[in-house]
């Protein structure tokens, strides 16, 4: 049984930050990408950021400069240091994991998601 748990969410003026985590546990051999996906009222889930085992990492071009992404891999866990944020961040944000399950499965799982409010 793996999970993936967030958290950090909440309410914040603009031009504030927050930062979320994810923490995975379970059965976890390794990890192979883990990345931050959102999701607003009326739009499909859109990729925020991403970062692999070897720390490469991608940004979703409308928070590049202002999100980063990282993780500590001993720890299983991954952070989102959201600054400058704006109305328009305003989304439920989703961890996901790309994962090694024991030593053959290979799977794909999904946080519960945290709810962040960005007031203009």
């Amino acid at each position: 049984q793996v999970q993936l748990v967030e958290s950090g969410g909440g309410l914040v003026q603009a031009g504030g930050s927050l930062r979320l985590s994810c923490a995975c546990s379970g059965s976890i051999f390794m990890i192979f990408s883990m990345g931050w996906y959102r999701q607003a009222p009326g739009k499909q889930r859109e990729l925020v950021a991403g970062i692999f085992r070897d720390g490469g990492t991608n940004y979703a071009d409308s928070v590049k400069g202002r999100f980063t992404i990282s993780r500590d891999n001993a720890k299983n866990t991954m952070y989102l240091q959201m600054n400058s944020l704006k109305p328009e961040d305003t989304a439920v944000y989703y961890c996901n994991s790309d994962l090694l399950v024991g030593l053959t499965s290979r799977r794909n799982y999904w946080g519960q998601g945290t709810q962040v409010t960005v007031s203009s």
